[in-house]
């Protein structure tokens, strides 16, 4: 009889632990999170301090190097509730909002502190409000990677658009980034990313833009002469929220979220910076000549050509002055 209901009471335990163990694993929401960079990147270290600042509240699956989510897709996926959490570029969302377009055009950021500043602004409320309401994301923050510089295997010292004039650029293939070409005064040619070196060393082309790391992983300063810093295009992507996870929230879940967000995204940004700063002495070092042209004149030139361009023609009225203004 003892026996009986002993085992019987050992069973009824292990059922209701059995019960309660999915249960508990309920209890912190998941949080999947996508992007195409990799492990090693920085804003792979961005993310796991953004991680474990809401362990607490959240169970947080980060998924690197396009494994989950292809790039390009993870927007859409976000959208369909596959994915909670992504890194996705904005020209994901231009494609969906063209008036998002101006935030992919060429010097529209100064540099990565106006990109931030941009993003905490009222027009800047503005741009995350479109994604909110017509995609269904919650921006948390722009995520820096490297502003895009020009590097040239002739020695022709380079001040304004004017002086690019007959210069084959390479660009990557594509109308916006011939047209970007174009806008910074050069021929732009496409050409794959893998056959730039080569390029480079031939003379088929004259010169690439691209952010230093990338010149320097690719190893494009063995056969360039100079380092143009024209910074005309600040790369960044999107730390975003599914709009259905970001409901799910408390108000208390949400301000802790963000707050986490801000930090890890201060590291990543700090990290890059002093990464660029780094590089541009070590090619010095190296014997290339580095430099800053006359960029008032590029941006000038620049934001000319886009607003007389059709890919103006979907920006809210006034927007570049205002951004400007920040």
């Amino acid at each position: 009889m003892h026996f009986g209901l002993t085992r019987r009471a050992v069973l009824l335990g292990s059922l209701l632990l059995a019960a309660a163990v999915p249960a508990l694993a309920q209890d912190k929401p998941v949080l999947r999170f996508s992007a195409v960079f990799s492990e090693q990147d920085i804003r792979a270290e961005m993310v796991n301090l953004f991680s474990a600042q809401i362990a607490e509240d959240f169970a947080f699956e980060p998924y690197y190097g396009g494994n989950l989510f292809k790039q390009g897709t993870e927007l859409v996926a976000l959208q369909r509730g596959n994915l909670e959490m992504g890194n996705i570029a904005p020209q994901d969302v231009s494609n969906q909002i063209p008036a998002w377009s101006v935030l992919t055009s060429a010097y529209l950021f100064r540099d990565a502190a106006h990109l931030r500043t941009f993003f905490d602004s009222e027009v800047g409320a503005e741009f995350k409000a479109m994604a909110e309401t017509q995609l269904g994301i919650h921006i948390l923050g722009p995520t820096y990677f490297g502003a895009r510089q020009v590097g040239l295997r002739g020695d022709k010292e380079i001040k304004i658009p004017a002086d690019l004039a007959g210069v084959k650029l390479r660009m990557p293939p594509g109308e916006a980034w011939q047209f970007l070409g174009e806008a910074l005064g050069a021929n732009p040619t496409p050409m794959a990313y893998a056959e730039v070196y080569t390029g480079l060393q031939t003379g088929a082309i004259d010169g690439q833009d691209n952010p230093l790391p990338n010149v320097e992983n690719m190893k494009f300063y063995e056969v360039m002469k100079q380092i143009v810093l024209t910074s005309h295009l600040v790369g960044y992507d999107l730390l975003v929220v599914s709009g259905d996870a970001w409901a799910a929230m408390t108000p208390e879940q949400q301000a802790s979220v963000q707050a986490a967000a801000n930090a890890a995204i201060d590291f990543s940004q700090n990290e890059h910076l002093a990464r660029e700063a780094e590089l541009a002495e070590r090619f010095r070092s190296a014997g290339l000549n580095v430099y800053e042209p006359d960029v008032a004149a590029f941006r000038a030139h620049a934001q000319q050509m886009y607003l007389d361009s059709d890919l103006a023609k979907d920006w809210p009225e006034g927007v570049l002055d205002r951004i400007n203004a920040l």
